[in-house]
């Protein structure tokens, strides 16, 4: 990989646990279950969110280049260094001193950088451009309030 720090990027350094209550099953996204008994476990997100603390940062999206692939403006992304990128991963990249969000495109030699969004086109590299991956997006954490 690379030791990319992205701008006010510093390791990830576990601080106190805050398990959060974790519901059994699954919540339906149309019409309420009449399941009236649940179990309830705790968990704690640093956990579930992130593998490796040393190599995972935040930073937060901005634009609607990658809109179809989940990632709106706003949403926290969780990027993980330590991961070896490959083809179709969103990763975040530094393409020429600048750092965008995309998703990687590697077949038959070629690499390109791809928007989730029809109306951006793909980023492709030539001679005299520098493109290094930063790291690999493994969550987004949305708020709407």
């Amino acid at each position: 990989m690379n030791s990319i720090n992205p701008p006010g990027a510093t390791a990830f350094a576990p601080g106190p646990r805050l398990p959060l209550p974790w519901v059994q099953g699954t919540v339906p996204a149309g019409f309420p279950s009449p399941a009236a008994d649940f179990a309830v476990k705790r968990h704690d997100l640093n956990e579930l969110l992130i593998t490796h603390p040393a190599a995972t940062f935040m930073w937060q999206a901005r634009g609607l280049s990658m809109i179809e692939l989940g990632i709106a403006d706003g949403d926290v992304l969780v990027v993980n260094r330590a991961l070896n990128p490959k083809h179709g991963d969103v990763v975040v990249a530094e393409v020429n001193g600048d750092f965008t969000v995309k998703q990687l495109f590697k077949r038959n030699g070629m690499v390109q950088l791809r928007s989730g969004n029809p109306t951006f086109p793909p980023m492709l590299f030539g001679d005299g451009q520098t493109m290094t991956i930063c790291g690999v997006v493994t969550a987004t954490i949305k708020r709407f309030r």
